[in-house]
């Protein structure tokens, strides 16, 4: 089984397209803005290229542990990412409270309940060029992302049975 999970959006502009992992398809939720080869903060683009996945983190007040091979880690309360650029902690997991601008990983709606940080911008972190590129689970009426990859939450758990520490995410440009 190939490491490799593919996202093949529609058109640079869509905000859907199709997640190959494991030899089945899933559909996918992509950025407000659809995919681009050059990505800037708050752009609301999702990357094209190929990153590592660096680890799955999971509220487990809301589900039990998924089954994977990934580094797993447990969201609590204090879970945040820094998404501010003029940050030294710029698009890197933090403690909250924290004095930058973040995001809260342990939100009200369940977006992040299954969330797997994407190796992107991160080695090493250009500030300004976009941050908190993760897969994680997709609003239930299917609405785009800020930039990330959004899968309906059984599609995650399956793609997360055949990721591991080598596995990688491949958002290719549009078909021609």
């Amino acid at each position: 089984m190939s490491n490799t999970i593919i996202v093949q959006p529609k058109s640079f502009t869509a905000t859907t397209g199709t997640l190959i992992a494991g030899g089945s398809r899933y559909d996918c939720t992509l950025g407000r803005a659809g995919v681009a080869l050059e990505k800037a903060e708050g752009d609301g683009k999702t990357p094209i290229g190929t990153y590592p996945l660096r680890k799955l983190l999971y509220r487990a007040d809301r589900l039990a542990r998924p089954e994977t091979q990934l580094p797993v880690e447990i969201l609590t309360p204090e879970t945040g990412w820094c998404e501010d650029p003029s940050h030294p902690d710029y698009n890197k997991q933090i403690v909250l409270p924290h004095p930058s601008v973040h995001d809260r990983m342990t939100r009200d709606d369940n977006l992040y309940d299954l969330t797997v940080i994407i190796g992107y911008n991160d080695d090493p972190v250009i500030p300004g060029k976009g941050s908190a590129i993760f897969m994680h689970l997709a609003r239930p009426d299917f609405t785009p992302t800020a930039g990330c990859v959004g899968l309906r939450q059984d599609d995650l758990l399956a793609v997360l049975k055949a990721c591991d520490p080598s596995s990688h995410i491949t958002i290719l440009p549009p078909a021609a």
